[in-house]
């Protein structure tokens, strides 16, 4: 086949997903130098169609890019007023008060915001300084190098690839993208991006740190009875309904206009294969204290995408020949906060400071070396080293344990700097962790309501996901052969219960059973890249704007 020729575009930086990581770091770019050229690539429809998190925003990453963001019209009005802590039993609840808890637990002036809108508004303030960004450009593929001694290195990316048939081929209308090439390159993707994921393995990125950890977190937008409502409450459970089955918890925010966050994380280590994260979501609503909530109300839209857990042991190698990874493609949420905003924020800038001293020097295509000195001895450091063992005691205590021993390891690591664990050890990767399904029960699940519950395809409605039919499946099998050859007869097809959005499905034909795909309800949470025991599904990005258009997640 020839090869594609493609037109090209040169920038001082490049930078892939308009998240909060990515603006950050075009923003401190411009502001630093005026004359450099940066470019921002947005996957999604527009700015925010794709950002989904809590969210409980710890406002130091702004304050540290825009200290007068709150004269500058962000949509950031919603305070903590409120901070409460819950155990759940099936039908009660042990509330946890807030003094024990460590200092940086407490969630006073922080605010409830809805980071799609946060970007949206981020954006507008890029912009401004002459930051060009292209939505629906999704980055499809590394353009690659090589430096004067011979080493691979990031030169750009390509973007904007459209009109591909089914099987691949180049349909009537197909577009073949451009080349947006840079002197440095940001990889800003989000959670299990395709582009780091592929330079992470090249460059071995992950050598001498710990796997990274995931969890699975699920969204719905409510609109409540306003005699319910309570602006400015943060309230935060562990327990019933994962039990002893799953490590994990819930969230619920009441922002403006009478409405809350209600959402579900789901850690992705757990063991029992015919678990099903979103009907553990979807059982959990029906709590009494989440069912007097939400009765009488209405779901106005859901959403659902992977989280980052492993902290501080799991950051792999951050800086490559040509680029850097930032956000949440390097990992950096805060477990037992349940942030990373914060952090994403200080990598964009982190990485822009480094970027731009190099630049300024003349180099390019180089190392950043400062971004990855930055990254593991400042502030993303020394929020993350106090909560590092939280996450591996959770999973090889359980709840209890857990909550007393990580709770004391946070103590001791603010008040005397280290902890007496050391730094403890994940071990298997998510994939690995899952059990054969033989060796666990099955779990009987209620069927939903319609009121307070909801079947997936139902709830996918509003995520506002759609993906052009006629391209091809951007989840991609490295075999065929595996969902029925092998991960159904010995983890009974995981696939089926861990999407989120009901893509995988094992149907009954005339030869047997048989494995589908329904990629156009993707949301793009990459549970799938992650969570299948096999790693035999390969998460691709889509044509550009394709995928789910969130309004104010």
């Amino acid at each position: 086949m020839a090869e594609i020729e493609r037109e090209s575009m040169e920038y001082d930086v490049v930078i892939v997903g308009a998240g909060p990581a990515g603006l950050s770091a075009a923003i401190r770019l411009k502001q630093i130098d005026p004359d450099l050229s940066v470019v921002v690539l947005e996957k999604g429809s527009e700015v925010g169609a794709h950002i989904l998190s809590g969210a409980v925003l710890d406002p130091c990453g702004l304050d540290a890019l825009l200290p007068d963001w709150r004269s500058m019209g962000a949509p950031i009005k919603t305070e903590v007023k409120h901070d409460n802590f819950y155990v759940l039993g099936e039908a009660g609840k042990i509330r946890i008060p807030n003094w024990p808890m460590p200092k940086l637990m407490n969630n006073h002036g922080n605010y409830i915001v809805s980071m799609a809108n946060v970007c949206r508004w981020m954006a507008e303030q890029a912009e401004a300084l002459g930051v060009e960004i292209f939505p629906g450009m999704a980055a499809s593929q590394i353009v690659w190098a090589k430096t004067a001694d011979g080493v691979d290195r990031v030169a750009g990316v390509v973007a904007g690839e459209f009109g591909k048939e089914a099987d691949g081929s180049m349909g009537a209308s197909y577009e073949p993208g451009m080349e947006l090439l840079g002197k440095y390159v940001f990889l800003s993707e989000g959670v299990r991006g395709s582009l780091a994921k592929e330079v992470m393995a090249r460059h071995n990125l992950g050598a001498g740190h710990e796997p990274q950890k995931f969890g699975l977190g699920m969204k719905e937008i409510w609109e409540i009875d306003p005699k319910k409502h309570r602006e400015g409450t943060v309230t935060h459970t562990m327990g019933w309904p994962l039990g002893n089955n799953a490590g994990g918890g819930s969230f619920v925010y009441h922002l403006e206009n009478n409405q809350v966050y209600v959402g579900f994380v789901v850690h992705l280590n757990y063991q029992n294969p015919h678990l099903y994260p979103y009907m553990e979501f979807q059982r959990f609503k029906h709590h009494p204290m989440i069912a007097e909530l939400l009765e009488g109300g209405k779901r106005v839209a859901y959403g659902a995408r992977a989280i980052s857990e492993g902290g501080y042991q799991s950051i792999p190698k951050v800086v490559f020949p040509g680029g850097a990874l930032l956000g949440c493609s390097a990992g950096l949420v805060n477990v037992p906060r349940i942030k990373g905003n914060h952090n994403a924020m200080l990598s964009g800038i982190a990485a822009a400071n480094a970027a731009a001293a190099a630049l300024a020097a003349g180099r390019a295509g180089d190392e950043l070396t400062a971004y990855e000195t930055d990254l593991r001895s400042g502030p993303i450091a020394q929020d993350l080293k106090k909560v590092r063992n939280v996450k591996p005691l959770w999973s090889k205590l359980g709840l209890w344990g857990g909550l007393a021993l990580g709770g004391f390891d946070m103590w001791w690591n603010s008040i005397f700097g280290g902890s007496l664990f050391g730094t403890l050890k994940h071990g298997k990767t998510d994939a690995a962790a899952t059990g054969e399904a033989s060796k666990f029960p099955k779990i009987d699940y209620p069927r939903p309501d319609g009121k307070l519950s909801f079947d997936r395809l139902t709830n996918v409605a509003f995520s506002f996901t759609n993906h052009e039919e006629s391209q091809p499946c951007h989840l991609q099998l490295k075999d065929p052969s595996v969902p029925i050859s092998v991960n159904l007869p010995k983890f009974d097809e995981p696939a089926q219960r861990y999407c989120p959005a009901g893509v995988y499905e094992v149907l009954e034909g005339e030869n047997g059973p048989r494995f589908q795909i329904n990629f156009q309800n993707c949301v793009h949470c990459k549970t799938c890249d992650i969570k299948d025991p096999s790693q035999n599904i390969n998460w691709t990005t889509p044509q550009g704007g394709d995928g789910p258009n969130y309004p104010n997640m």
